[in-house]
């Protein structure tokens, strides 16, 4: 097989957007950049269809961007998934587990495909000692193998297109394409000394009292939020029952901008235009390291604060190189934001300095944000995908030809009567 020339992503939509929109990146630049044959498997083309409206939600089979997109239900049984030939590359993504009817045309081919089981983003330390490593099926000939995209040489790195950087380089040079992203964005050209934030995240406790420290800062601060769980903490803020895309909203020194939900590419932009990114989750997460700007994540909550140490383990490796202080002021906004605080005097205070600091050292976290990002650059996740896909490859055939090696010498020493 060499390089794989047929590929199926299956992907479930467990929440939000984020399983979809690194599914839907990756199967694009499989077929744009390696020339792949790709079928996109979503089981909710609703949210797909918000995050890219070329989508039609009720069409079982369509083509969009030169990836052939199905519909599927995670929840199928053995018989009601289609009949078809498995491609040579399957991605179960995130662990979404594989139609029954599916895995068994898997163990029915000849030339077996090769499974590999998308992970979710980590920078915790025992992601390298399982990345790569194979999952033979409990009753079945089929080994699945874990690829755990990261930050690391030692793991699966980061979804990077080929010409992501270049083009955020023209864009963020080029006053002219900026005034043109703005306008058609509907938002007004930097004022002077304006601060332009994007805010993309969970619902979150601390919101409010970020949203009074802005108001109260000394430079004006343009917040601008596309639709999403936030808006109705946004409306309360505002002492407005709702708010909807195209509202704009003013207190003190800050103004919200409500924007519609946008597409993947203009929300790139998006992040490259703006001073400081929020973010949430994990695909917008590395979009915005590759945006080469300041971000604050809010990073997937899970039971038990288990993000937390996920967190944690993020910002240890980011901040390397950082000079303390800033490395500290990041760390306390950070936690503050994820962590959330209790309504009350004392934690309109903790915001305030948290913000205070961050914003003091800016200057040295655009310059480590843009370091960060050329750090990163050299680890793209399809390249060190389709290696590891020719080394199984490899390895299957060196088997094969071992297999056949000993067919042979057995053979042989049976006509012989060895």
């Amino acid at each position: 097989m060499n390089k794989p020339i047929t590929c199926d992503i299956f992907c479930a939509v467990i929440d939000n957007f984020g399983d979809i929109g690194v599914c839907w990146r990756l199967a694009k630049q499989l077929a744009h950049e390696h020339d792949m044959t790709v079928r996109l498997w979503v089981d909710d083309l609703l949210s797909f269809h918000r995050l890219h409206s070329a989508i039609c939600p009720d069409m079982l089979i369509q083509h969009c961007s030169g990836v052939e997109v199905r519909q599927w239900e995670s929840t199928f049984l053995k018989l009601s998934f289609p009949k078809v030939e498995p491609a040579q590359l399957v991605i179960e993504a995130f662990a979404c587990e594989l139609p029954e009817r599916y895995v068994a045309a898997m163990v029915e081919q000849e030339c077996k495909s090769i499974w590999i089981n998308l992970e979710y983003l980590s920078a915790e330390e025992w992601v390298a000692g399982c990345h790569c490593l194979p999952s033979p099926h409990p009753s079945l000939p089929l080994t699945k193998y874990f690829f755990f995209p990261g930050f690391t040489p030692q793991t699966g790195g980061l979804l990077l297109e080929r010409d992501l950087i270049a083009r955020r380089d023209a864009f963020q040079n080029e006053l002219h394409t900026q005034a043109t992203f703005w306008r058609a964005l509907g938002v007004p050209l930097p004022k002077p000394n304006e601060v332009r934030v994007s805010l993309f995240c969970y619902e979150n406790l601390a919101l409010p009292e970020l949203f009074s420290t802005w108001a109260k800062t000394n430079i004006p601060i343009l917040c601008l939020a596309p639709e999403g769980c936030v808006l109705p903490q946004v409306a309360a803020f505002f002492e407005r029952e709702l708010v909807v895309a195209g509202d704009i909203l003013q207190c003190g020194n800050l103004e919200v901008r409500i924007l519609p939900f946008i597409e993947q590419e203009r929300y790139d932009e998006l992040l490259w235009a703006c001073d400081i990114n929020f973010v949430r989750g994990e695909d917008s997460c590395v979009r915005a390291q590759w945006a080469g700007k300041p971000f604050v994540w809010n990073i997937y909550p899970q039971q038990d604060n288990v993000h937390i140490k996920k967190l944690g383990a993020f910002m240890e490796l980011y901040c390397t190189g950082l000079q303390p202080d800033a490395a500290q002021a990041l760390y306390s906004l950070w936690e503050g934001w994820n962590i959330g605080h209790n309504i009350g005097q004392t934690a309109s205070t903790n915001s305030k300095h948290a913000w205070n600091e961050y914003w003091k050292h800016i200057a040295l976290l655009r310059t480590h944000a843009h370091e960060w990002s050329q750090h990163l650059s050299g680890n793209s996740l399809v390249l060190n995908l389709l290696n590891f896909v020719e080394k199984i490859d490899r390895m299957r055939n060196l088997e094969c030809k071992s297999d056949f090696r000993v067919s042979r010498y057995e053979n042989s020493t049976r006509t012989t009567g060895g």
